[in-house]
Order: structure tokens, then C-alpha cells, then sequence
């Protein structure tokens, strides 16, 4: 009896083992720096089970023949801005940028376009895989009042700011309590020579923000592009500067500091090199969707790279091989979202533009792997090819080892041991409409302004925004007694002198605005206000493409008025487009006034009718 009952058992867990997945005939390059060997790879479930040049095939595998193919560990991004699009005037697509990534054989990215309100819906939409994707660290943004990072017209939920050692800390608690993977600080205000320097951070500051981080076991990274602001970043204690120096070649002090603090160095060529346009190459076409392929130029520019921009990248390109050969880690990162910096492809270019600076395509290789992964601190689980490891792995057509251009023949791409559909990938990546996101009726009360923590009646944290600039407009937002036991939301503005200056308050329909909220079963909008300046609602809607919403008009004066706003009124900036109220992400109450003005604007039971 326990002879049968013990080959039951046996039985069971043979049955219950996932199929192993078997690739054979690759030459494996594991992302150590070792050189490349022939080896079968065997992969259980999500893990790898066997690396060896004689490994057996089990009972039942599914084998794959990679003859003339080359095994490598899943690519790192350590910066990017997913749910920017890279082209002027097209809203990002985030899940697009995703499956970009993961059909470059990019299998983990840090995103630096998050705030923490973000971080529970996307973490969700990933772990479930609702949106296919690679594995995401989402970090919280800090900055300095008036440093990069602020002047983008986002309000101070998305950047927190802080310029004294107790500021960071009180900052850090907010940064923290989202649990986020990383912490991005903004700490160098140079601007290329192209424009004012914006404020950079302190040592003190900095070493605040730090020490708060690390005692959480949160890594921080820097927006560092100068030789001074570097040594500063280091001495402080951070874990990785994620932008070349430009302004100067490294010395021995920097090399010193950071061999003492253990900073890692991630140059982010892709973003800094020169775009002279002309036909794009087939791969960058296939990981671009249509409205973004749209603002490709055809024809190679005839403009030569400006003197200072060369010089620049004489030092971004020499930091690279001094850093590297004096022993500082070098990993891989593009900052991709910006401009001309395509998401997925970039990843490969950035590969192939560190060889271009003197590191030897397995060094590239190897710095876009176990180093990315070392610096992230998560290479006990990913970033090279060994027995346990995370099953993370990119197969290419030839030896991008030896010929780094070879990168971009991606063949296959494994996530946690799952073979990615690429066809479907790149098909999903190609078609004109945004990505699917889930959809969620919501009740027709959103805000009565009752809460004392700032969230609306939806649960959702409202935000600030201002017209972009170093010099934007000025506002403050908070609770205002307008009755015993009854508040409304008290919006006060010092208006920029700028052309068109405004201010806004933001109450998203969903958590951090990502989900979308079908309001069809509703006919409008209808609030109560009073104010003295320029009031306009707006409804943030997701398939509006050119990073819009629609709008409309509404008066303000002294004494309390209700205004109802049908949908049928609300319009774009551009066009007549009729809106079907399924895709709305959150309403805007925007308060605009003349230059140098003062304005203010109270609000109250804003509802759905």
C-alpha cells in the first residue's frame, strides 16, 4: 500500500512538473563578460534548470533548434520615461512602449514617468498581465524649487521638492510610503549651454535623501550630467548616475569618489546622439506605431552637429571608456520617451554606442546585463545566464558579441520562461488605435470636497498643474470652510508673465489616471463655483492622440453659481470631434488670468448627471 501510494506520488509530481523548454545549438554569451560557449539552455517554468554543453533532453521538452543564434540574458533599460512617446506632439501609448521593449528583448526597464499614485494600477496591469510587458521599477521623482524636473507644467505631486537636509527628509517620507522601486533626485541644473541653468541640489540635501532611501533599501539614481554635480551625486552616496557627464572629461577625484561609494555610471548615449533623420532602419519601423512613424523624416537632415553639441559628445563619448577602464560600472540606459529616443530600439542603439566609445561589443553586451543588473542590485535573480536564474533570455540571428549591429536581429525573447509572442507584439505595437486599458463605471458623486485627505469622493488624490516653464504660475490648492460642516476646494494663482498663464486642479476618475472611466450613462458635468479670473473645465480623455482634452468654457463672479456643462459642449482645441465619454481619465478645472495677475476659485460638488 505505501509502495502504491508512494508511486502515486511520484506519478503526481512528474505530471505536475511544467514541460521544459530546450535550446540547443546557440552560442551562449551569459552576460558575465566570459566568452562566448556552445551550451544547451533548459528552462523549468520560470527558471533556468541547466546550463551545460552536454545537458540531457527531458522526457517531453519542447526543443528549439537556435543553430547560428546567440543566447544572451534579457537586455536592462536603467531609464526611461514609458508613457512618452519620443515624437512631438503625439500623447504616449504606454502599453505600446512596453511591448516595444520586450520585442527588443528588453526584459527590465526603470521608468522615471511615475508618480505614486501611478504605481498600484500599473503594477497591477503588469502582474496580471493585462498589458504585456517587461519587468518595471517605477520610481518617485525629487528635485530641487526650480530644478529639473519641475518645470514641465506637472504640479508638485509628480516632482517633490526639497533644498535643505530637512525638507529631504520630510519629502523622503512621502517618496517612501508609495513603496517605490527607486528614487530618481534631480540634482544638476546645467542645461547644455542651451538654455539657463535651473537650480541643482546639495550635498547635504542629497545625502538626506540617500540615507532615508538606503535605510529602506530603495536605490537612488541622479539626473547628473555635470563633472562637479557628479562628484557631488557620489560623494552623497547614490547608487547610480543614470546621464553622462557632458561639460567636462572625468579626473581622478570623480573616479576615487565613486570606487569609494560604489556608484555606478549609465551614459545614456542614445539620447544625446546626433538624429540626422533619413530612412529609418526596418527594425526601428516594426517597434513604431503608426502616429509616431508618421513624424519620421524621409530624408537625411543637411544640418552638421553644432560645435558645442560635438564637444559635448567628445566628452559624453571619452567619459564612457575612461569610466569603464578605470574599473566604475558601466550600465546600459537610453532615456527613452524624449525626443528622437525611440522606446525598445533605442535600448540596441544604445549598444552599439558604446562600442562606438571604445568598449568592445562583449563589453557593451555585458554592461546591458549582469552590470545593469549588479547596479539595480537584482542580480541574484536576472541578469546573466546560470543555473537558477530568472529565465530572462534574448535569442539573435549571428554574434553580436563579436559584430554588436547583430543585436537588432532579435529571433526570440523568454519572460520568466515564457516564449513572448513577437508577431503579435509588433502587429499590437502597429495598429492606429491606442492600447486597450480596462474600463470602470464610476458613481456620479466625484468630489464634494468633505475629505481631510486630500483624495476625492472617488478616492482618488487630487493634483496640481501649471503652464510649463522655470517661470510658471504659482498656486495653491486647499480645503476652504464655506459652511459649518461643508468645504469647498479653494484654488489661489499668482499668474507667471507669460502669454496665457493658468493653473489647475486635477480630480483623476481612477487611481493616478491610468485606468479609464466610462461616463456614457451620464448626459454632462455639473459643479458648483465662484472665483475672479478665467475658469474652463476639461476632461482629460484617453484617445485623444495629440495630448488633449476636451474643453469647455465657464464664468466665474462673486457669488456661488451651479453650472451644468452637457458633453455634447465640451470640444478640442482642434477639430469637432465628438467625444463618446467612454475614455475619461479625470476632470481638469483650470483657472487662467492675465499676466502678472492674481486669481482665485472655489469649487464644490462636482458630479456626473
Amino acid at each position: 500500500m505505501n509502495r502504491l501510494f508512494s508511486l502515486f506520488l511520484l506519478s503526481f509530481a512528474l505530471f505536475a512538473q511544467p514541460q521544459a523548454i530546450v535550446i540547443r545549438g546557440a552560442r551562449v554569451v551569459d552576460g558575465t563578460g566570459a566568452a562566448a560557449r556552445q551550451a544547451t539552455v533548459v528552462i523549468r517554468g520560470s527558471r533556468i534548470e541547466t546550463v551545460a554543453a552536454d545537458a540531457p533532453v527531458p522526457a517531453g521538452a519542447r526543443v528549439i533548434d537556435a543553430t547560428g543564434q546567440t543566447l544572451l540574458p534579457g537586455l536592462f533599460d536603467l531609464h526611461t520615461h514609458l508613457s512618452a512617446s519620443a515624437a512631438t506632439g503625439v500623447s504616449g501609448d504606454w502599453g505600446k512602449s512596453l511591448k516595444a521593449y520586450l520585442a527588443s528583448g528588453v526584459t527590465t526597464v526603470n521608468d522615471y514617468a511615475t508618480y505614486g499614485e501611478m504605481f498600484a494600477p500599473m503594477r497591477q496591469l503588469l502582474s496580471t498581465g493585462a498589458l504585456p510587458g517587461p519587468h518595471v521599477n517605477m520610481a518617485v521623482r525629487m528635485s530641487t524649487p526650480g530644478g529639473h524636473g519641475t518645470e514641465a507644467g506637472w504640479g508638485d505631486f509628480m516632482t517633490l521638492t526639497a533644498s535643505t537636509p530637512v525638507q529631504a527628509h520630510a519629502q523622503a517620507k512621502i517618496a517612501l510610503a508609495y513603496k517605490p522601486d527607486l528614487i530618481k533626485v534631480f540634482t544638476d541644473g546645467w542645461r547644455y549651454g542651451s538654455a539657463p541653468n535651473l537650480s541643482s541640489m546639495n550635498l547635504e540635501t542629497l545625502a538626506a535623501i540617500v540615507e532615508d532611501a538606503h535605510a529602506a533599501h530603495v536605490k537612488v539614481v541622479t539626473h547628473t550630467v555635470t563633472l562637479d554635480g557628479a562628484k557631488v551625486a557620489a560623494r552623497a552616496g547614490v547608487d547610480i548616475l543614470v546621464h553622462g557627464i557632458g561639460d567636462a572629461d572625468v579626473d581622478a577625484e570623480l573616479i576615487e569618489i565613486m570606487k569609494a561609494k560604489h556608484t555606478a555610471y549609465v551614459p545614456t548615449l542614445a539620447v544625446y546622439e546626433f538624429k540626422a533623420g533619413g530612412p529609418p532602419s526596418p527594425r526601428v519601423t516594426a517597434l513604431l506605431e503608426p502616429a509616431v512613424r508618421a513624424t519620421l523624416r524621409a530624408t537625411a537632415s543637411t544640418a552638421t552637429m553644432p560645435p558645442e553639441r560635438k564637444l559635448r559628445w567628445q566628452h559624453l563619448t571619452g567619459n564612457v571608456k575612461r569610466l569603464y577602464d578605470a574599473g566604475i560600472p558601466v550600465g546600459a540606459g537610453t532615456d527613452a520617451g524624449m525626443p528622437g529616443t525611440f522606446h525598445g530600439y533605442s535600448t540596441l542603439r544604445e549598444l552599439e554606442l558604446l562600442v562606438q566609445s571604445g568598449l568592445t561589443p562583449m563589453q557593451a553586451i555585458t554592461s546591458g546585463t549582469g552590470t545593469s543588473a549588479r547596479a539595480l542590485g537584482v542580480d541574484a535573480e536576472r541578469g546573466t545566464i546560470a543555473e537558477g536564474k530568472i529565465a530572462d533570455l534574448l535569442l539573435v540571428e549571428g554574434r553580436p558579441d563579436e559584430r554588436i549591429t547583430d543585436i537588432e536581429n532579435t529571433r526570440r525573447v523568454f519572460l520568466g520562461g515564457v516564449e513572448v509572442a513577437l508577431p503579435e507584439l509588433e502587429k499590437a505595437i502597429q495598429t492606429p488605435e491606442m492600447t486597450p486599458l480596462p474600463v470602470h463605471s464610476v458613481a456620479a458623486l466625484v468630489d464634494d470636497m468633505e475629505r481631510t485627505d486630500g483624495r476625492t469622493a472617488l478616492g482618488t488624490l487630487r493634483v496640481n498643474g501649471t503652464d510649463a516653464g522655470v517661470d510658471h504660475s504659482q498656486m495653491i490648492f486647499l480645503p476652504a470652510l464655506r459652511g459649518e460642516h461643508d468645504h469647498a476646494l479653494l484654488m489661489t494663482a499668482a499668474m507667471a508673465a507669460k502669454e496665457r498663464p493658468y493653473v489647475r486642479a486635477e480630480l483623476p476618475l481612477t487611481p493616478g489616471a491610468i485606468e479609464l472611466a466610462d461616463v456614457s450613462r451620464y448626459s454632462g458635468i455639473s459643479f458648483e463655483v465662484r472665483g475672479e479670473g478665467e475658469g474652463r473645465l476639461a476632461v482629460n480623455a484617453y484617445h485623444v492622440r495629440n495630448g488633449g482634452a476636451y474643453m469647455a468654457p465657464f464664468a466665474t463672479g462673486a457669488e456661488w453659481r451651479t453650472v451644468k456643462i452637457p458633453f455634447a459642449e465640451l470640444k478640442q482645441r482642434s477639430g469637432d470631434a465628438a467625444w463618446d465619454a467612454k475614455d475619461a481619465r479625470a476632470l481638469y478645472f483650470e483657472l487662467s488670468g492675465a499676466p502678472s495677475s492674481t486669481a482665485w476659485l472655489e469649487i464644490d460638488n462636482v458630479k456626473f448627471y
